[in-house]
């Protein structure tokens, strides 16, 4: 089936060609630039890690519930809806040319009605056979013009004191560009917006955007659709890396200020490559910096993906002096609790991570400062993994440390230290050893070896909420294979 559209693809360019010069909208004055956003590493969930492509509108509710219930509290408050919400068959993504989209008249996505029965809307067209045009030819991929929204459920979202974030992939929809549809608020069409030479070499749904103003305008459209809907953060995909697309990066940034809301703007997938640390970070607030992370200790298979906890050691202490007010290197979301019913990789499952791995994994993203994104259903939360999320010392460290780094690795036992406030509950410093070996280690070193002043101090060890006195040195500390300790110090 497919969507009957009228008008020849010629003919449409030419006629938004002439009429340009004359039709283009009155020059406006520049809105105020939006409020500063993510002063701090942004704290949230995302469905991509338990939903993959099919989240609906109840599950999402269910998640964003106990997210404002149980989490916001302690910091959680970025609801993200990934991947594929535009589908009306995300089953289907292996087979592009069954995918079916919904855009609405100017070729933006929008929300699936069927599975987000909120957007509401009109459906203008059905999906019916489009027949051949003149030089023989017709809209192959299927989609419906609609004019739904996510408008009433960021609305919900907002209600429950928490922010609204969706995913994208860069570029304009394949589907718009065969209609040539209209730009929002521009003379421009979009195949004129359209750089059909340009794929994302993983996603069938999009073309790459030219750099160039009918690109701009494109961008322009959607931001100002997007912060119209309430949208709080913007992850885009296919542009961080594989490839890396500065100039879309920079025409999102400009659109993003064009509409006065401040709203985050996280670049995906990674890595990010080390040389364009500058350049991200003069336009995003949030960049991945390794391949998709999944529950994997470490693997043999010599791949980059999935990005195994053991490999993001040394990733994360590379990334870490980039981390500051408003720039926060991603080190990916955490595949903690219960990844089902359909996870973005692999089978349903509770998270194959140990206990002693969930918490090394928890402490180094606290330590490095990298935004803490949830990738469990919310809704088969237990008890253990609440209990870790709602840690509020290991968030505090995430939240308020001022400066932190690597100072140490002696085999498979890696140190790090963060400074805190100095008023910071507990102690101003913090103390991360990790054992990333095989067998236990027992630790007889003084304070001094870690590059902090000698002892003593009163350490609260923060995943035990235990306190000791005077503690002079680190004496038969035993570290068990792949578990840390995570110490709060004061003098």
């Amino acid at each position: 089936m497919r969507v009957i559209w009228a008008g020849l693809l010629s003919v449409a360019v030419l006629a938004g060609q002439a009429a340009r010069a004359q039709s283009a909208p009155a020059a406006q004055a520049a809105p105020a630039p939006a409020a500063a956003v993510a002063v701090t590493p942004p704290m949230g969930w995302n469905s991509w890690d338990s939903y993959g492509l099919t989240i609906t509108e109840p599950q999402f509710r269910a998640n964003a519930t106990v997210e404002a219930n149980e989490l916001r509290s302690f910091g959680w408050k970025y609801a993200v809806i990934d991947e594929g919400w535009f589908f009306y068959n995300p089953e289907d993504r292996p087979h592009p040319d069954a995918l079916h989209y919904a855009i609405d008249a100017n070729g933006r996505y929008v929300p699936a009605p069927a599975r987000f029965p909120s957007a509401q809307g009109a459906q203008q067209e059905t999906p019916t056979p489009q027949p051949a045009d003149a030089a023989g030819s017709a809209p192959k991929l299927i989609a419906t013009i609609q004019s739904t929204s996510f408008k009433p459920l960021a609305d919900w979202v907002h209600a429950q004191g928490l922010k609204f974030g969706i995913h994208i992939v860069r570029g304009i929809p394949r589907a718009s560009v065969e209609r040539n549809l209209p730009i929002a608020n521009s003379a421009y069409r979009a195949a004129e917006a359209a750089d059909t030479t340009d794929t994302c070499p993983w996603d069938p749904t999009n073309w790459g955007v030219k750099d160039n103003a009918a690109g701009q305008a494109w961008y322009d459209s959607l931001l100002a659709q997007y912060a119209s809907w309430g949208v709080d953060l913007l992850k885009v995909d296919c542009i961080a890396a594989h490839p890396y697309k500065i100039d879309e990066i920079r025409m999102i940034r400009r659109a993003i200020e064009k509409t006065g809301r401040p709203i985050v703007l996280s670049l995906s997938p990674g890595p990010t490559a080390l040389e364009n640390a500058a350049a991200v970070a003069a336009e995003a607030q949030m960049w991945r910096i390794s391949d998709d992370f999944w529950d994997v200790w470490s693997s043999d298979t010599g791949k980059a993906f999935p990005q195994t906890l053991l490999r993001q050691f040394a990733n994360i202490a590379a990334w870490e002096p980039y981390a500051k007010p408003g720039n926060w290197p991603d080190a990916d979301m955490l595949p903690l609790g219960e990844l089902r019913p359909e996870p973005g990789y692999g089978q349903p499952r509770t998270t194959r991570l140990t206990a002693d791995e969930q918490q090394t994994l928890l402490t180094l993203w606290a330590m490095a400062r990298s935004p803490l994104i949830l990738g469990a259903n919310l809704t088969l939360l237990n008890d253990a993994t609440l209990k870790l999320l709602t840690n509020p010392d290991l968030i505090r460290i995430d939240q308020t440390a001022t400066a932190s780094g690597q100072v140490l690795q002696d085999g498979g036992v890696i140190a790090w230290t963060a400074e805190l406030p100095a008023n910071s509950p507990g102690g101003s410093t913090a103390l991360a050893l990790f054992n990333t070996g095989e067998s236990q280690v027992v630790l007889d070193s003084s304070f001094a070896a870690y590059n902090l002043d000698s002892g003593p101090y009163r350490v609260k060890d923060v995943w035990t909420g235990k306190s000791v006195n005077k503690v002079a040195s680190l004496q038969d500390v035993t570290l068990e294979p792949h578990a840390c300790i995570l110490w709060l110090l004061k003098k």
